[in-house]
Order: structure tokens, then sequence, then C-alpha cells
């Protein structure tokens, strides 16, 4: 059953249809229900809860926020009925795109068809939003193609003092295979020895026979860059069979709460978004608007959330009124988000750079003795060419 929420109003009693005619309206596609809700709906949620903060200070400009979500389940015939409905019904200023890459291309066409921006928030950057960026397409999300997987083996490089023999594990949908594809390229460059890759289907209900295939090709570190319950139920699976390397794998919004689980001090994750030990004055603001939103999730599995709020926060300040798709353009072509510490540094989009000019990279893992998660490795910046 598809499920629309609606954010309107910068006063409780602000009757819904006069704010709807008075109001930044912003769609959103995205997988609040299926196999891979835990993954992209508690973006959605945290970012309804900032906006709805928002306008209940009064709004953005003087006027209300209206977010339109429709769930797509992750299936690209659902994304695709969204974004039609989301433009040609609704008249949002653009599309919001939350959910496996699988549903892209049909939401890109629509997109284009409209000429509306596509802003892809707790979804993957596709390679679209790097330089030269697609005219269209946007990006703020943590994990980007192809850098993260430079800053992630550059980490396993530094960390090992024998050869490397690495096994990779992916996801079967598009961009989670390629960028297995290009790391396991990218190893070799780096004098490593890839000794096996396997993908596993969505969903996948035991892992055991493509983890056999990887404990057998003795690999002594594995990487891995999917959806989470990929990268770690191949993780968990190898433990079972008695393999005993160091595993390295993509920092998904709940990696704090399942380092915690895990306890595994050979389990490595690497990301961009501060974890919630940092104790920064966000992360008590995001505490607090969680806990009046009355929010289903673990406050540590917000931050994509907030950063994609921030950034609709200052796309929005810089549209004049009455707002249009084409001034919503402009101010995306042209933008620096202070993201409060949440990142390395800030997000910044310029004409031809949609995905950012500089990303920023912690490693993390389980510490057995301290009995803790600990920081392995601190801010790590790398420049992303223009």
């Amino acid at each position: 059953m598809r499920s629309k929420y609606l954010i309107a109003a910068a006063l409780a009693a602000l009757p819904l249809a006069a704010a709807a005619q008075d109001a930044y309206v912003v769609g959103v596609s995205a997988a609040m229900t299926g196999p891979v809700a835990g993954t992209y709906a508690p973006v959605v949620d945290a970012m309804k809860a900032y906006l709805a903060h928002l306008n209940a200070k009064g709004g953005i400009n003087g006027k209300p926020v209206r977010l339109v979500v429709l769930d797509d389940q992750a299936q690209p015939s659902r994304a695709a009925a969204n974004a039609k409905q989301l433009v040609s019904q609704e008249k949002v200023l653009m599309l919001l795109n939350t959910s496996l890459s699988s549903t892209y291309a049909p939401m890109v066409a629509e997109a284009k068809n409209a000429g509306i921006p596509l802003y892809f928030a707790g979804a993957v950057c596709p390679k679209d939003t790097f330089p030269p960026a697609d005219p269209l397409q946007f990006c703020s999300t943590a994990f980007g193609a192809n850098l993260d997987s430079q800053a992630a083996l550059s980490f396993v490089k530094a960390q090992s003092r024998e050869p490397v023999r690495i096994g990779f594990a992916a996801m079967a949908i598009p961009i989670s295979r390629g960028e297995i594809d290009y790391a396991e390229g990218l190893s070799k460059t780096l004098g490593m020895t890839p000794v096996e890759k396997q993908i596993t289907p969505p969903p996948t209900p035991d892992y055991t026979p493509f983890a056999t295939k990887l404990k057998d090709a003795n690999p002594n570190w594995m990487y891995s860059w999917a959806p989470w319950v990929s990268q770690v139920r191949t993780f968990e699976a190898m433990r079972r069979l008695g393999w005993s390397g160091r595993y390295i794998t993509w920092a998904h919004l709940n990696a704090e709460e399942e380092l915690t689980r895990v306890k595994d001090g050979g389990f490595y994750v690497i990301g961009t978004n501060a974890f919630l030990e940092d104790n920064l004055p966000v992360h008590a603001e995001m505490r607090a608007i969680a806990h009046r939103a009355n929010l289903p999730h673990p406050v540590s599995y917000l931050t994509e959330g907030f950063v994609a709020g921030f950034v609709l926060e200052t796309v929005l300040r810089n549209t004049p009124w009455p707002p249009t798709p084409q001034k919503a353009l402009a101010a995306m072509n042209s933008l620096k988000v202070d993201l409060k510490g949440l990142r390395g540094g800030p997000l910044e989009w310029t004409k031809t750079n949609h995905f950012r000019t500089r990303q920023y990279y912690r490693v993390w893992r389980w510490d057995p003795a301290a009995n803790r998660v600990a920081r392995v490795q601190d801010w790590q910046a790398i420049d992303v060419k223009q």
C-alpha cells in the first residue's frame, strides 16, 4: 500500500488548503515500507521532523514548507507513478529520491521531462551528480561512488603490514555492483590481490553460500559497499564459518548501533557522518526535535535526514518568492550549507558539481578492550575533481 505523508502550516491552526496555496512544496518518493525501509524511512522521518520544526518557528522566508511523501517500496514502477503524481498533481518545486538505485531511472526521466531538480537525499549519489554534473541531478547523501572505495582501500593499505588478499561483496543492484567492480580494479593498482567477489540478490534469505565462497578464497581483508543488510549479514555468515580476517564496509545510518550489537574488533565501518559519541550541540538539537516528533528510530539513524533538512532549508531560503523550479535550481547551483559538525566540513554545490567539492571520511570499529565504539581514523579529506 502506498503511504502519503503531508507536512503543512506554520501554525497548527492554519487550514491545510490555505497553506497548500501559499507554501514551498517539495515531493519525495521513498522506500517507506518494504524490505529496505529500515534504511530509508528514518531519513524521511527526520527530514519531516526538521521541516515541521522550521514551520513551527514561522517557516522559511515567512512561508511554510509542505512535504509530500509517497511510498515506492523500492519498486521502480511505483517510483515512476509517484514522480508523475508529484509533478502533475502536487506541482512540486523539486523531486527527492530516498530509495534504491533501481528507482532512479524513471525519476530521472520524469525530472528531465518536467525540467525540475531531482535531489537524492539518503539515496546513494549517482555519478551524474559528480562533475561535470547533470544539470538537474543533486545529492547530499554521505556515500558517493568511487570516492568511498578510494578512501576505504587507502585505509586498508595503511593498516596492513602483510600483503593484502582482499575479497569483495555487493548487492545485485546497479550502483552497488558497479562500485564493487570499480573497487576490485582499484585494489590491483594499490598492490592488493583480489581473491573473490560475491554479488547477493535482494533479498537473500541465506548468505551462507556466498560467505562460503568468500571464506574459501582465504582473504585477510573484505570490503563491501551495499545496503546494510547485505554488508552485515555477509560478515556474520563468514564469522560463523570461522573466517578471522578484517572486514570494512560502509557506515550506513544504523552503523553506530550495529557496531555495539556485533561487538567484533575486526569489523570496521567507514563513513562521512559524525557519530553521536561526539556529543555535538547539533546532536542535542536532533534529540530534542526527534523527541517532540515522537520518532520511532534511534537518534543515530537520523543524521542523513537532518543533513537533507539543512540542505532544503538553505535552498528554499535562497529561492525568491513566488517559488518556481527554475528559481530553486538557480539556488541549488550555488549552494554552501553549514552542517554544524555533522560532517568534516560544509556541503557545497556549484553549477558543474552537484555532489560536493570536498568529502571527509572517518573510520570506526568496536574496541573490545574499552567495550565501546572507537574512532580508528579521524577526518581524512578527498577533494572532488572538477
